[in-house]
């Protein structure tokens, strides 16, 4: 699943992140989602969220497992 829709995302789901920093290189960060921070229901570059240690980036792709 891709991580442009808000509603694909709830605490809890693990997930590939892109940080701030990364965005050139587009190195991903695995992670669970604490909080969604992004209000609308989709963004082309991904929904915004904050991991359970902290870091905050864009969703790029949900893992399900």
């Amino acid at each position: 699943m891709n991580g442009q829709t808000r509603t694909n995302i709830k605490p809890g789901l693990t997930v590939l992140i892109v940080l701030k920093q990364d965005q050139r290189t587009g190195k991903l960060t695995k992670g669970i989602v604490k909080d969604i921070l992004t209000k609308s229901p989709t963004h082309p570059h991904g929904i915004k969220v904050r991991l359970t240690d902290g870091q905050v980036g864009r969703v790029k792709e949900i893992i399900t497992e």
